[in-house]
């Protein structure tokens, strides 16, 4: 998995980023090189590779209570229309879940 900025907008991950959080897989491990990141899945033996944007959602995903305050972080730091910088982060999410990267939860979880 290479996540860009530049990939298309698939199908929405089926969640609100009100009601969810995003943790780190715990057999993962994440190791960032000049902006860049590079993701260990101890489970599958798997790298995958982040570019500057997608390690910024990252660590806004890694360090935030909630998707909403991940997506309110990523808000102040890029210049991006809203609802697409909503859906380009529900589809990060999906595809770092389906990876078994991260676990998303309810927040009353």
């Amino acid at each position: 998995m290479r996540y860009t900025a530049n990939n298309p907008v698939t199908e929405s991950f089926p969640m609100s980023p009100r009601d969810k959080r995003v943790s780190v897989a715990p057999d993962v491990l994440m190791r960032e090189l000049e902006g860049e990141a590079v993701l260990l899945n101890l489970d599958s033996e798997t790298y995958f590779g982040l570019d500057e944007i997608g390690t910024t959602m990252w660590t806004a995903l890694a360090t935030s209570a909630t998707l909403e305050s991940a997506y309110c972080a990523l808000l102040e730091i890029y210049d991006a229309d809203p609802e697409r910088l909503r859906a380009d982060l529900l589809d990060f999410v999906g595809q770092l879940a389906e990876a078994g990267l991260v676990d998303v939860h309810d927040i009353t979880a």
